[in-house]
């Protein structure tokens, strides 16, 4: 569907279902240079079940128009004002990486527009690597090389991981890809500037679940439990073996554990 935030273009899916404010909501947040496409799964699945599921793309992302967004508290903002601008009061807000950043920086701003929050590979904050910082700035190939390789475990870069038939490395390559001109570099260095993650947590009110990868060389999962620690009302979840890519590597147990937090 798409619908207007200050007034812009914006693109959500929504698992094949029609959009309906008055059932409980899920609200999904992509991770850097990505798009609504890697909830695919969780929100068909979520959908059919008697949630309203928005999968947004970011401004600048995907489908949605205007530039992408230079800090991770922009996003949050503009989180808030696409809830208002879908008329929900109060949602589930689900987040992935930098997407994470943002909903755990979106839930700690306004705290009463939020039921339970999911952080899937999270970190109280999310230094970027120099080398991988200048190579998206400078639209090096060299960057989306360099996060396939950390954000993937060992067997899922040879094929081991994910769903049958699917090349995750290289549907994750051709996802990277597909980002307008300097959107990860922006994304990247959004995220780099993060580090207010411990402070945030704390004004946290909603139940919140750490889905961490116990492989995950981009934001290893000691860092996740340090910030569940600083969460009031938390708990952790890890996938054994799987990298910082749960939604490719190890898309059953990330909606199984998504599922297990919000049906219950």
């Amino acid at each position: 569907m798409e619908f207007t935030v200050d007034g812009r273009r914006v693109f959500a899916a929504t698992g094949g279902r029609k959009f309906d404010p008055d059932l409980p909501t899920i609200l999904f947040v992509h991770g850097a240079a990505n798009d609504h496409s890697v909830w695919h799964m969780p929100a068909r699945f979520f959908a059919h079940r008697g949630f309203s599921v928005a999968a947004v793309d970011l401004p600048g992302h995907g489908r949605s128009a205007g530039a992408a967004l230079p800090s991770i508290a922009a996003m949050a903002s503009w989180i808030g004002r696409a809830q208002a601008a879908l008329g929900v009061a109060r949602t589930h807000l689900v987040g992935h990486s930098m997407g994470a950043l943002v909903a755990l920086t979106a839930a700690a701003s306004k705290p009463a527009g939020i039921r339970r929050l999911v952080l899937v590979g999270p970190a109280a904050a999310m230094p970027v690597h120099s080398e991988l910082l200048a190579a998206a700035r400078n639209g090096d190939r060299k960057a989306i090389d360099l996060i396939i390789y950390w954000g993937l475990d060992h067997m899922s870069r040879i094929g081991g991981r994910g769903s049958p038939g699917m090349w995750t490395p290289g549907a994750g390559r051709r996802l990277l890809e597909s980002a307008g001109d300097g959107v990860l570099a922006t994304d990247l260095a959004a995220c780099a500037a993060f580090a207010e993650g411990e402070a945030l947590a704390g004004a946290i009110s909603a139940p919140s679940l750490l889905l961490l990868g116990e492989r995950d060389m981009m934001t290893p999962a000691a860092g996740g439990r340090t910030l569940a620690g600083a969460i009031p009302e938390s708990r952790t979840v890890i996938l054994p073996g799987c990298g910082h890519m749960m939604l490719a590597e190890r898309p059953n147990g990330t909606l199984d554990a998504i599922r297990d937090f919000l049906i219950s």
